[in-house]
């Protein structure tokens, strides 16, 4: 007897497997793409040796054609038997017929990439623009520590001893198996990163270069010029960091800070509000509150992030983490609103622990090992700064955990140097403050002058700030040594933003329960729909199990944050698992209702109830693994839809093909025949 399959095989059901074969290809496209090896070495490669070829690199102001190719470098320079090791170079030729000395960019960190620049056109006008992978971040050995990532993840709060002891552990772990791995981390340093920029600038031909170097990359670039100080024509250094500086300290911490409180003395929004900001922050770092609402508050998470939320002046460079909008949360703060520090809370516990490159930042770190064993040796206690540098260094346990190098001793002091230099900085920037310039590195610069930017803050709003005017500073000094900041003029501090912390974190918080809350009423309402009817209809059905999952997987991740917030505070906000379960059993329920019918035997209601729920959690399972951060919660949701669908769509076939074709009638004798 034939089973039928009269309804197998109908268009609706075709289309609907092929929009979740789409679904699951893209899925796996985006794993397996954003997976893949930025660079390796090429077979019978040497030292030294770079390949290019032609591409096109994205800019501010469109797409420019570029030389995209590979340099091969030895892991450590001080082992003659080093293996080799491959960084990406990406070279933007200049548009002018008779360009100037080319630039070499320099990002800041550390453990983040030197391969993106969206401002090189403002440079490539007229000079060649070189940027030079980073090794450890940028090339085919790149030092991630998922361990310390995990660890600070699942933190209860980022300056509690356990916490620090927890990082410690990791980054012994990490160290560990990149050891394992065959990493020789004695090659990762300051000076093995700059003798990189010296051998692409052998490789590709040129004569002196110029350096545009940031924060980070101040420090590579001061080394470059004391270690082949023939190798450079002029150098700007944004928010110069000298020997010692990758700490902050409570006193430098407190200057910045009490230049804010000479501007809020001369703003009436912020006057009217403190009769010394400097006090009333003070105040509010020394109390953070516990909870907002029912909300709690990792109180060293906040004073953490207060301090890098100091870092820029302007909204352009920082969206809200600016200095502005983080003083008046503190004002808030102290006035008694604990709205905007729970915000800080949650946001970096989110963003933090995967925002570097761990093993990379730590091994440049190093470089100013023997300043922290001193700051840790004087234990300067809780302060704004002071506990921004406890978080980085792990409350000074990172010294022990991770391995020294042979180069971390080579630089710990100024030297002299006579490169034409301009230090730009901003007046307001807490984590390069310009008057550490101007009293350390200054002095040892006989050809070297310095731009104090008044009211901005660190390296981003030099580029966001009056694009225009930077343009200028920085062509009229590559071209001629020159110092032209004519088309400056002085930002205005905004005390009082329209979307200060608190009134954003009453946003996300609106935002997270009310979408929390109509998952839950729409499951319950669309269940009761089916029970009355028999099912939910054939549109309702259409809708629910195609678009409305994003509707129940974003309600579902947000009750699964709420829920984690308040009772589970060591599970990490982005965890696989949380995804997996928040947005897999919403999307496989509300699948699930769409898909029954109450004409169907029991067993079979089950059977399709077991199978949408797990591969709702299976499929968001998978999806969270497809790539990392907030858009892991949209990968999470397609793949639950998908698979949840799938099974449904593969069960309901099996079922009918199982059912037997109804026999055909026999034919009508009449009777005496």
């Amino acid at each position: 007897m034939e089973a039928s399959t009269t309804t197998s095989l109908r268009p609706a059901r075709i289309v609907a497997l092929a929009l979740v074969a789409l679904e699951l290809a893209g899925l796996a496209f985006l794993h397996f793409s954003s997976g893949a090896a930025a660079v390796s070495v090429p077979k019978g490669a040497h030292a030294g040796q770079l390949t290019l070829h032609s591409c096109t690199y994205g800019t501010e102001q469109g797409r420019y054609a570029a030389d995209c190719g590979t340099l091969v470098v030895p892991e450590n320079r001080h082992d003659a038997g080093s293996r080799l090791i491959a960084l990406p170079v990406k070279r933007f030729r200049a548009l002018s017929a008779h360009p100037g000395a080319p630039v070499f960019r320099l990002q800041g960190g550390p453990g983040v990439t030197n391969m993106q620049f969206e401002e090189a056109g403002r440079l490539a006008r007229e000079h060649d623009v070189v940027l030079v992978g980073y090794r450890g971040v940028d090339g085919s050995e790149r030092l991630d520590c998922p361990e310390v990532a995990s660890a600070r993840e699942r933190s209860r709060d980022f300056l509690r001893e356990a916490s620090f002891r927890a990082d410690e552990a990791a980054f012994r772990e990490c160290a560990a198996r990149l050891r394992d791995d065959g990493v020789d981390l004695a090659g990762y340093s300051l000076p093995e990163t700059v003798d990189d920029l010296e051998a692409a600038r052998r490789a590709l031909g040129y004569g002196r270069v110029d350096l545009v170097s940031e924060s980070f990359g101040t420090r590579l670039a001061m080394i470059y010029a004391w270690r082949h100080p023939k190798s450079i024509h002029r150098s700007v250094m944004i928010g110069a960091n000298p020997p010692g500086h990758f700490l902050w300290d409570a006193k430098t911490t407190a200057e910045q800070l009490d230049r804010y409180a000479a501007l809020c003395r001369q703003a009436s929004d912020c006057e009217s509000r403190t009769r010394d900001l400097a006090a009333s922050v003070s105040s509010a770092y020394r109390d953070v509150p516990g909870r907002w609402g029912l909300l709690p508050i990792k109180e060293g998470n906040v004073r953490t992030a207060a301090f890098f939320g100091l870092f820029d002046a302007t909204s352009d460079a920082a969206g809200p983490l600016n200095g502005p909008s983080t003083l008046d949360n503190l004002l808030s703060v102290d006035e008694g609103d604990a709205s905007g520090a729970w915000l800080l809370s949650v946001a970096v516990q989110l963003l933090f622990p995967r925002a570097q490159v761990l093993g990379e930042a730590a091994s440049m770190a190093r470089a100013d090992a023997a300043y922290a064993r001193r700051f840790f040796a004087e234990n300067r206690g809780s302060a704004l700064g002071s506990d921004a540098t406890r978080f980085v260094w792990a409350d000074g346990r990172l010294l022990d955990a991770w391995p020294s190098n042979p180069d971390e001793n080579l630089y710990t002091r100024v030297r002299d140097s006579r490169v034409e230099t301009l230090l730009v900085g901003g007046a307001l920037d807490f984590t390069t403050p310009p008057q550490v310039a101007t009293r350390e590195l200054l002095p040892h610069l006989p050809n070297g002058q310095q731009v104090v930017l008044p009211k901005l803050g660190h390296s981003e709003d030099f580029w966001a700030y009056q694009p225009e005017a930077s343009t200028r500073l920085l062509g009229a000094f590559l071209r001629s040594g020159r110092v032209d900041t004519s088309l400056y003029t002085t930002n205005r501090i905004d005390f009082t933003p329209d979307l200060g912390h608190g009134r954003l974190a009453e946003i996300v918080a609106a935002v997270m329960l009310g979408l929390a809350s109509l998952t839950v009423i729409s499951l319950a309402w669309i269940a009761i729909r089916a029970r009355r009817r028999g099912a939910v209809g054939r549109k309702a059905a259409v809708a629910v199990r195609s678009l409305y999952v994003l509707v129940l997987g974003l309600g579902g991740w947000f009750l699964g944050v709420l829920v984690a917030l308040v009772a589970l505070p060591t599970v990490p906000l982005g965890s696989e698992l949380l995804a997996g379960v928040s947005i897999g059993v919403p999307v496989g329920l509300g699948i699930y209702v769409a898909w029954v019918h109450g004409d169907r035997p029991a067993r079979t209601r089950a059977i399709g109830l077991a199978g949408a729920l797990a591969g709702g959690l299976v499929g968001a399972w998978l999806g969270s693994a497809v790539t990392e951060g907030l858009f892991a919660v949209l990968t999470a949701i397609l793949g639950a839809q998908a698979v949840a669908n799938l099974v449904l769509i593969v069960f309901d076939l099996l079922r009918e093909r199982a059912v037997p074709a109804p026999a055909p009638e026999a034919p009508t004798v009449a009777a005496g025949v």
